[in-house]
């Protein structure tokens, strides 16, 4: 017994009775995926997205795939900086060096800007 062929148009009536749905994004130049130790950048992908009761599926398909690591910047709390200028005596931007040298170990900041 053989199987009979499900037209385009067929298969996209049945997609929409199961309430799924899929397009094209065109002209798509890049896709970036960051983690938290690298970047993923692909050039020139193929997009599509597919909707399935709501949920959006984005398929990512082909394009020249560059991985890099990334380095954590730490992010140093403004009220931190200036507490740590405030006690000093010194700039904001001393105090943001300071704790950046110091990793954000605002004793340590604060006794390497009074030394």
């Amino acid at each position: 017994m053989g199987r009979r062929r499900v037209s385009p148009r067929e298969a996209k009536r049945m997609m929409q009775r199961m309430g799924l749905s899929m397009n094209t994004i065109l002209d798509v130049e890049q896709v970036i995926i960051k983690t938290s130790s690298k970047e993923i950048t692909i050039e020139e992908p193929e997009v599509a997205i597919m909707e399935v009761q709501g949920q959006k599926i984005f398929q990512v398909a082909g394009g020249k795939i560059i991985e890099k690591a990334v380095q954590h910047r730490l992010r140093i709390p403004e009220e931190d900086v200036r507490l740590v200028a405030d006690q000093t005596g010194r700039s904001l931007e001393e105090a943001r060096n300071a704790l950046e040298e110091c990793e954000g170990d605002l004793a340590k900041a604060i006794l390497l800007l009074q030394s």
